[in-house]
């Protein structure tokens, strides 16, 4: 089957108006089997697709818009900056007449949650921008065990840098590493064995390893996701080991960061994340800015 004639590239996650990470959109009507849907990245160029079924025009409000994820290597049941791409979407879509802030409520495989954008620029911009942001869910985090430790450090080159004491499991929708490095330098240098890393991540169920550097009094610093078990050796960005990261944080009194990425790979990224200790946990606010290329409906620009 061709591919769907309702799609767009959008870079989501920009850094100061620029990199990204190009995601493809698609709005789905249930034709495309899963075997199609994971074509789709292969076939646009990106690390992920992101497939969405809107409501009728009648529906009533707010909308409620299912959204699936995918990647070469089967279906995800979560995806941050594909969050971010879809939201940017759907607020492009619905245009100036949605107001300064558009919301919507997106149903997810395991979840039902809220997104909020905000139209950046002049009005009638041809090539708007998007401020995105979501409530991730609840984070999960626990201690690894020694066999995660093992197995999954030893890939990254990097279990004699003192990294070990302060890994944790994080997930939301899957579990993933968190790998504190020493500096911005020592995460640059930084050189996995894929293969053997995506032999860990497969026997021990993990998404991947989300490596970072110490954050700034003010709260910016640098990571890397790799996550070769999905079919993506560097994520350009991840909002969602962003999250988890930021849950960790907030344990530690960092209460928002901001997050650079991709400049390993020439397409620099910047995820943000705010985190509210409470009674009931931690919540997050995850997000960033996304632009749209290309967006394209049955052959004609939209946006």
């Amino acid at each position: 089957m061709a591919l769907p004639d309702v799609t767009a590239i959008v870079r989501a996650c920009l850094r100061d108006g620029a990199g990204g990470s190009p995601t493809a959109v698609v709005l789905d009507d249930d034709r495309l089997g899963d075997e199609e849907r994971r074509r789709v990245p292969l076939e646009r160029g990106t690390s992920h697709a992101v497939f969405l079924q809107v409501p009728r025009p009648d529906a009533p409000e707010p909308p409620r818009v299912r959204i699936r994820f995918f990647t070469s290597e089967g279906e995800l049941p979560a995806c941050g900056h594909g969050t971010v791409a879809a939201l940017a979407f759907l607020a492009s879509r619905a245009g100036a007449e949605a107001g300064p802030e558009y919301r919507v409520t997106l149903r997810a495989s395991t979840r039902t949650f809220d997104g909020w954008v905000v139209r950046q620029g002049a009005e009638g911009a041809s090539s708007p921008y998007f401020s995105a942001g979501f409530d991730p869910g609840p984070v999960a985090l626990r201690y690894p065990t020694a066999a995660e430790r093992s197995l999954a450090l030893a890939p990254l080159g990097i279990a004699g840098q003192g990294a070990a004491p302060g890994v944790r499991v994080a997930g939301v929708g899957r579990e993933r590493l968190l790998v504190p490095v020493a500096s911005r330098a020592a995460l640059a240098a930084v050189d996995p064995d894929l293969d053997g890393l995506r032999d860990a991540c497969d026997r021990l169920g993990l998404l991947g390893a989300y490596v970072y550097s110490p954050p700034s009094p003010a709260g910016r610093l640098a990571a890397r996701m790799f996550a070769p078990s999905i079919g993506v050796p560097e994520d350009i960005a991840n909002a969602n080991s962003t999250a988890c990261l930021a849950a960790l944080l907030a344990r530690q009194g960092t209460a928002r960061i901001a997050v650079d990425m991709g400049d390993a790979i020439g397409t620099p990224a910047t995820i943000t994340a705010t985190a509210h200790v409470g009674p009931s946990g931690v919540r997050i606010r995850v997000g960033g800015t996304a632009g749209a290329v290309g967006f394209r409906v049955a052959g004609r620009p939209e946006a």
